[in-house]
């Protein structure tokens, strides 16, 4: 493995997880760790865990890309739905840059996990306007037109019929009501074609740990646009977040 590839970080609600990344192939160079985000999760408690995660790689010397599930300008934070509210204003570049000594550049962890599936996935040379959507506690979103990402596109906080559209069609949902398959693909189907009616997208990529059963879901959903499930499942965010990392 050599020392100078990127590195990929994804941060999440109950693991953190990174690999160095072979962006020629787009999969791991070295076999995946994990880590248990600490609670609470604040920035500094979890640079200490980024910190450790890289320690285990000690060759590794490349640029190192981070997911953080909100809003991320300039790499500053500037929504925190669902982690913990410090994060707001965090200037999470410079912060994660000191705690590891490394190059560090953050990354919305929707828009990480669809360029991933852009260059690598089941959106792989496809041109015109990809819509990428993870299904789980929310709704992820990332618009990539011919390549280029639109960043920050947190789709899953539209307003349809009067409710947040993740509150209503987020795999969440789905468990906490305990939906069938066909009532979900309705709330889905309403979902999607008001994407369909704003952004009249070439292709729909559906991801999140839900789309290892989309045979269940995705036949019922009933939208002109083409859908398919993510192919790169829990890797897009690490090799999103390393391919973000040598931009």
């Amino acid at each position: 493995m050599s020392g100078d590839l990127p590195f990929g970080i994804d941060f999440g609600g109950t693991g953190i997880k990174g690999a160095p990344v072979d962006l020629g192939t787009g999969d791991f160079a070295a076999e995946r760790v994990r880590a248990t985000t600490p609670k609470p999760a604040t920035p500094e408690a979890v640079a200490e865990v980024f910190a450790g995660i890289l320690e285990q790689f000690p060759d590794s010397r490349g640029p190192v890309g981070v997911t953080v599930p909100g809003v991320v300008r300039h790499g500053v934070v500037h929504s925190a739905a669902n982690i913990d509210k410090s994060w707001l204003g965090t200037d999470a570049d410079a912060l994660f840059t000191r705690a590891t000594g490394r190059d560090v550049h953050v990354v919305n962890d929707a828009d990480a996990a669809g360029l991933a599936e852009v260059r690598y996935g089941a959106a792989r040379g496809r041109d015109g306007l990809v819509i990428v959507t993870t299904l789980g506690t929310g709704i992820g979103s990332a618009l990539v037109y011919d390549g280029v990402l639109v960043p920050n596109s947190e789709l899953g906080h539209l307003e349809i019929d009067g409710h947040g559209a993740e509150k209503r069609a987020a795999n969440s949902a789905r468990e906490s009501e305990d939906l069938s398959w066909a009532t979900w693909a309705e709330r889905l189907t309403t979902y999607y074609r008001t994407l369909e009616m704003l952004f009249s997208p070439d292709l729909f990529v559906v991801g999140g740990g839900i789309s290892k059963k989309s045979d269940e879901f995705l036949p019922l959903i009933d939208i002109d646009t083409e859908i398919v499930p993510a192919t790169l499942r829990n890797k897009a965010g690490i090799v999103g977040a390393a391919l973000c990392a040598t931009r």
